[in-house]
C-alpha cells in the first residue's frame, strides 16, 4: 500500500484546502491511502526555544509522519501572493535540527496543490514552494498541477467537493502522483 501524507496549510475550520485534502482522501487510487497530517498547535519557530527545550512533541510527531510516508502532498492556500506564514513555519520546524532533514525529507516525493477563493488558484504560492522543496532535498513531482480557483463555487456549504470537473482533475492528479511516489519507493 502506498501511503501518502497530506498536510493542509490552513488552520481555518472551514478551510478550502482542508476540504480539498478530505475530498482527495475519498479519491485515492486503489492500493493507496492518504493520511491527514496537521500543523495545528505548532508554535512559532524560535531558535532559542529549540536550543532550550528541543523539538516540540507536535513537531516531532509531524516529522515522523513525513518520514514514514511514501509521498507528501502540500495543500497550500495563498496569502499575499505567497506561502502562508503558518505553513512555512511548520515546514521550518520540521527541518530542525538540520542534521535530521535527510531522514525526514531526503528524496521524498512531493507535490503541491491548492484552493483559493481568488481567481488565480494558488499559482504564486505553489511557485513559492519550489525553493523550499529544493532546500529540503525533496523530489517534486512536476507532471501535474492542480490549482482550484474560486473555491467558494467548487465546495458546498458543508465543505464537500461539488464540482465534477474539479473532482475529475483531482482524481487524475492523485493517480499521477501516487504512481510517481510508488515508483520512487521501488
Amino acid at each position: 500500500m502506498t501511503r501518502i501524507l497530506g498536510i493542509s496549510g490552513s488552520l481555518r475550520q472551514a478551510s478550502y484546502n482542508t476540504a480539498l485534502l478530505r475530498a482527495a482522501q475519498g479519491l485515492m487510487p486503489k492500493g493507496a491511502k492518504l493520511v491527514e497530517g496537521s500543523i495545528a498547535d505548532i508554535p512559532l519557530y524560535n531558535g532559542d526555544d529549540e536550543a532550550a527545550t528541543g523539538i516540540p512533541p507536535v513537531v516531532a510527531a509531524l516529522k515522523d509522519q513525513i518520514a514514514e510516508a511514501d509521498g507528501l502532498l502540500l495543500f497550500t492556500p495563498e496569502y499575499n501572493n505567497s506561502i502562508p506564514g503558518v505553513f512555512k513555519n511548520a515546514m521550518d520546524w520540521t527541518s530542525r535540527p538540520a542534521k535530521d532533514m535527510g531522514r525526514v525529507f531526503g528524496s521524498k516525493p512531493v507535490a503541491v496543490l491548492g484552493a483559493t477563493p481568488g481567481g488565480f488558484g494558488t499559482i504564486l504560492a505553489q511557485d513559492a514552494w519550489l525553493p523550499v522543496l529544493r532546500t529540503l532535498g525533496t523530489r517534486p513531482w512536476f507532471e501535474g498541477r492542480l490549482m482550484v480557483a474560486r473555491a467558494g463555487d467548487v465546495f458546498d456549504d458543508q465543505g464537500t467537493l461539488a464540482d465534477p470537473q474539479i473532482r475529475e482533475r483531482l482524481e487524475s492528479f492523485l493517480a499521477g502522483f501516487v504512481s510517481f511516489a510508488a515508483a520512487q519507493a521501488d
